[in-house]
C-alpha cells in the first residue's frame, strides 16, 4: 500500500493534469466553432466544381486531345497516395484511422504490383507510416495550417502534387483525409484527385431535358477544362483541409473531454485511498497508545 506522502504526490500531479486537459478542451472548442463554419460553408463550392466538371466531360465525344489532368497518362502502375494528418497528437483516434486507412490502401496497392508514394501533409501521418514504410515517403508539408487553413496554401500543395504529375513521378494520385460529421465523429474520405474520375451514371438516371437545344461553348469544352482541372484540384484540396481541420478541433475537443472526466474520476478514487489509508495510520497509532497506556 502506498503512503500518505506518495498518494498525496499523486493527487497533485493528477489535479495539474485536470486543469491542462480541461483548458486544451475549451481551447479546442473555441477554435472548433470557427473550423465547422468553415469546412461547412467549403462544401458547397466544392461540391459543385465537381459536378460542373462532370457535366462538361459529358459533353466530350473522346478523351483524344483532353488535358493530361482529365485524360490521365494512359497507364497507372505508379500511385502517389497523399493522407492528410495533422502536425499534433492529443486528439483521439483522427491521425490513426487515416494512420490505418493509408497502410490498407498501400497494401491493397502493392499486392496488385502497383508502385506506390507517399506524400504526408501532417507530421504525424509521417511518423506513423515511417515505420511501415520508410523508403515509401518522398516529402513531408508541415505547418501548414498553424494559423487556419488558407487557400493560397492548399493551391500551393496542389501545384507541388501537378508539378510531380507534370515531371512523370506518378500516374494516379490520392488523397485520404477525414470528412468532418460533428463534435464526436469523423468519416474516413478517400478521393481520387488526379486523372479526374469520370463521374458514373446510373442506368435509371434521368435524362437531361434540353428541349431539343444544341449548346456551342466559346472556348472549347478541352479549353475549358484545362483551365478548370487545375483550379479544381486546389479546391478539392482546400476542401480536404478544412475538413481535417475541423476534424482534427473536434476530435481533440471530445478526446480531452474524456480526458478531464477520467482525471476526475481517478481523483476520487486517489482520494478515497488517501482517506482510508490515512484513517488506518491514525487507528494504528491510537491502538500503540492504548496497549501502552495498558502495559503501564
Amino acid at each position: 500500500m502506498a503512503n500518505l506522502k506518495d498518494l498525496r504526490i499523486r493527487i497533485t500531479s493528477v489535479k495539474s493534469t485536470q486543469k491542462i486537459t480541461s483548458a486544451m478542451k475549451m481551447v479546442a472548442a473555441s477554435k472548433l466553432r470557427r473550423a465547422q463554419g468553415a469546412a461547412e460553408e467549403g462544401r458547397p463550392y466544392a461540391e459543385r466544381m465537381e459536378r460542373m466538371l462532370g457535366e462538361l466531360m459529358g459533353s466530350l465525344t473522346t478523351l483524344d486531345g483532353a488535358p493530361k489532368l482529365l485524360a490521365g497518362t494512359g497507364s497507372e502502375e505508379t500511385h502517389l497516395v497523399v493522407p492528410i494528418t495533422a502536425d499534433r497528437g492529443l486528439c483521439g483516434g483522427f491521425n490513426g484511422s487515416i494512420i490505418r486507412e493509408a497502410r490498407r490502401q498501400v497494401r491493397d496497392l502493392q499486392g496488385q504490383g502497383k508502385k506506390v508514394k507517399l506524400l504526408c501533409v501532417g507530421r504525424k501521418g509521417r511518423d506513423g507510416l515511417n515505420r511501415n514504410f520508410p523508403d515509401l515517403i518522398i516529402e513531408t508539408l508541415e505547418g501548414l495550417i498553424k494559423s487556419g487553413v488558407e487557400y493560397p496554401v492548399a493551391s500551393g500543395v496542389a501545384q507541388n502534387i501537378v508539378a510531380r504529375f507534370d515531371a512523370g513521378e506518378f500516374d494516379v494520385c490520392s488523397i485520404i483525409y477525414n470528412r468532418f460529421v460533428s463534435a464526436i465523429s469523423q468519416e474516413v474520405t478517400g478521393q481520387q484527385i488526379i486523372p479526374f474520375p469520370i463521374p458514373e451514371i446510373a442506368d435509371d438516371a434521368p435524362e437531361k431535358d434540353t428541349d431539343g437545344a444544341s449548346y456551342l461553348m466559346e472556348p472549347s469544352e478541352e479549353e475549358i477544362l484545362a483551365e478548370l482541372l487545375p483550379r479544381n484540384l486546389s479546391v478539392q484540396m482546400f476542401r480536404a483541409l478544412l475538413e481535417s481541420n475541423a476534424s482534427e478541433h473536434g476530435a481533440r475537443m471530445s478526446a480531452m473531454d474524456n480526458a478531464t472526466r477520467n482525471a476526475g474520476d481517478m481523483l476520487d478514487d486517489l482520494t478515497m485511498t488517501y482517506n482510508r489509508t490515512r484513517q488506518a495510520v491514525i487507528t494504528s497509532e491510537l491502538i500503540e497508545i492504548i496497549s501502552g497506556a495498558e502495559a503501564l
